[in-house]
């Protein structure tokens, strides 16, 4: 991973974002806004999934009322959605959120934007700026066509409503469904500006469309040092966007979740059930939090030499193991054991 984009740092309440602070997690929830139990439920889980930011849509004044419940309950930052209705954001920040989401220039007249800004700036809560395909401003796009160029000088746009009031703790995202676009997008606004990046790709599908354009697109954009805080967008249960944003994290070397877990994709020479014995180890060291790396290996060929780096591993024979550690066997264990004894060694490291 190359150096980090220096980036202005903002607090969305205690989550640093950009600067030197870790790229962190969010998620949005999908619950009725106006319920407060099921979105009470959603946050539970995504808390326990990881998730370290959660959005909510603010689309009407009643669900303020259920806002400022969630803001008292959350354990972690409450960002408010808002689109168009200034009052909304307003009342967001009065209701105590964290973060409020909104585009300074679909809001209407500069007092308007002024009084959102003075209330945020009172309040030392940030704003993020959200641009995405298909928000971009008529006079822009008639310039630009849909473009990366487009969503950047959109995204500047607004950033400049809020730099008139001398407002400047804001989080720029300019997403869109097309990976390469998106990636262009981040790559010219990072060189644009030094405001922290929001990373993420609009309407990225189901969990294994999503987790392949958001790999690519966020992924090429970590391991160059661009992003400061990231979401993943599934259509369907938000804890999946928790699941595939710490992978991309861990595998582009931004974020440590416990173990590393490497494995070969088998092939014949494999004569033990290596599938069973990977998905019951992922299991098992799933609360496990020590920075080690697990090798599960099919076979000898590709077991202690292919995975010499790893803390521990196993290398599957007939009906049995190899337990290894940095290269060298420690012993053999018959199949029925490999997960106990493997488990067992990790629990001495």
């Amino acid at each position: 991973m190359m150096e980090r984009r220096f980036s202005r740092q903002v607090n969305c309440g205690g989550v640093l974002i950009g600067g030197d602070a870790p790229v962190s997690i969010q998620s949005m929830l999908n619950t009725d806004p106006h319920n407060f139990d099921t979105s009470k439920e959603q946050i539970d889980t995504l808390v326990n999934a990881g998730c370290e930011i959660i959005r909510i849509t603010v689309p009407d004044t009643k669900s303020l009322e259920t806002l400022k419940l969630i803001t008292e309950y959350s354990s972690v930052p409450i960002v408010a959605d808002i689109h168009f209705d200034y009052r909304l954001a307003l009342g967001a920040i009065e209701a105590g959120v964290s973060k409020v989401r909104i585009n300074p220039g679909n809001i209407g007249s500069d007092d308007r934007v002024k009084a959102v800004a003075d209330a945020a700036g009172a309040k030392g809560i940030p704003i993020r700026i959200g641009v995405n395909s298909g928000s971009i401003e008529k006079n822009i796009l008639e310039k630009y066509g849909n473009t990366a160029e487009a969503l950047v000088e959109s995204a500047l746009y607004h950033v400049s409503l809020l730099e008139k009031f001398d407002f400047k703790d804001i989080v720029i995202s300019i997403k869109s469904s097309d990976v390469n676009k998106t990636i262009s997008a981040y790559e010219q606004i990072a060189k644009a500006t030094n405001y922290a990046l929001h990373l993420g790709v609009t309407e990225a599908g189901t969990y294994t469309q999503s987790a392949v354009k958001s790999s690519i697109a966020l992924g090429s954009l970590l391991t160059r040092g661009i992003g400061d805080t990231i979401r993943v967008s599934v259509t369907g249960d938000p804890a999946e966007e928790i699941e595939i944003a710490k992978a991309i994290l861990s595998a582009t070397g931004n974020r440590k979740f416990g173990p590393k877990i490497v494995s070969c994709p088998t092939c014949g020479r494999t004569k033990v059930d290596l599938i069973g014995v990977c998905k019951e180890v992922e299991k098992r060291l799933a609360k496990c939090t020590k920075d080690i790396k697990v090798a599960i290996m099919g076979c000898a060929v590709n077991g202690p030499g292919e995975a010499r780096d790893a803390d521990i591993g196993l290398a599957g024979g007939t009906e049995e193991f190899l337990l290894f550690s940095k290269g060298e066997i420690i012993r053999k264990i018959p199949a029925s054991r490999a997960v106990e004894e493997l488990i067992e060694e990790i629990d001495k490291l």
